[in-house]
């Protein structure tokens, strides 16, 4: 069992090293962009308590770095007792298969400034802002690389593991009922979609229908995919779904903004 904890755990720490890039950029990025997003009173209060905009952004970093490499530590281990964890390469006959997928979804995502911005005034006015840098570099590095390990290594990956804890126990990992992933990954993207709720609702001032259809749609029905391409393929695959979408998505509408 030691000798088991050590060479999964160096694993582990040997694969991370492929994502540290994106939590540092990530972490110091999604700072940035939070501080372009902020009311100014907050950005004053957070710099004045802190030091400095430098220190502001190391905070950010530092928490990016935490969060990254626990859920990815405990997750190689969760995944790795479920029987998810794949080869890390990419093969060319998976990527013909999503990349099409992958498109569509961004032309979707493209959608909601034509269609939810023309419904939905505060949608309008928050593209109006444009795209800066920084939500640019955050979207792919933090949105597509990090959150995947968060919610899709870790978050999905626990799910599954209390889902076979209580009814696949006996099971080896390579007998485990696919029903129990797809709960999982249904799970995992309501509990993403619905987190999104409070963000929402401070951001809009309110909750309607149509609201509430755009924040599950972008958030939820997305992850789906994500979630599949995860347990069929491997981890690097939602990834690419979620990067590839942002970066498609973002480079059209920078020809609108």
């Amino acid at each position: 069992m030691k000798e088991y904890v050590m060479i999964t755990l160096k694993k582990a720490l040997r694969t991370y090293l492929v994502i540290l890039p994106f939590a540092i950029i990530g972490g110091i990025t999604v700072g940035m962009y939070t501080v372009e997003h902020s009311a100014q009173e907050v950005i004053d209060a957070a710099i004045a308590q802190l030091g400095s905009y430098q220190a502001l952004l190391g905070v950010t970093m530092i928490q990016s770095f935490v969060y990254s490499l626990f859920c990815w530590v405990i997750g190689y281990f969760i995944v790795d007792r479920i029987g998810l964890i794949k080869s890390f390469r990419f093969e060319k006959a998976v990527l013909v298969k999503i990349c099409p997928v992958i498109i569509v979804l961004a032309l979707i995502f493209v959608a909601d400034y034509f269609v939810m911005g023309r419904l939905i005034p505060e949608v309008a006015a928050d593209y109006e802002k444009g795209i800066s840098a920084a939500y640019f570099i955050s979207s792919l590095t933090y949105g597509g690389v990090i959150e995947e390990i968060m919610l899709r290594w870790f978050f999905m990956g626990l799910i599954a593991l209390i889902l076979v804890m209580i009814f696949a126990r006996k099971k080896d990992k390579n007998e485990i009922p696919n029903w129990i992933f797809i709960m999982a990954n249904v799970i995992a993207a309501f509990v993403f979609a619905a987190g999104h709720l409070p963000a929402t609702q401070m951001f809009f001032g309110r909750i309607t229908g149509l609201i509430l259809f755009r924040c599950f749609l972008l958030n939820g029905v997305f992850a789906l995919f994500f979630g599949r391409w995860f347990r069929k393929y491997g981890i690097q695959y939602a990834m690419t779904g979620h990067l590839g979408i942002h970066l498609i998505s973002k480079v059209i509408l920078m020809c609108f903004l």
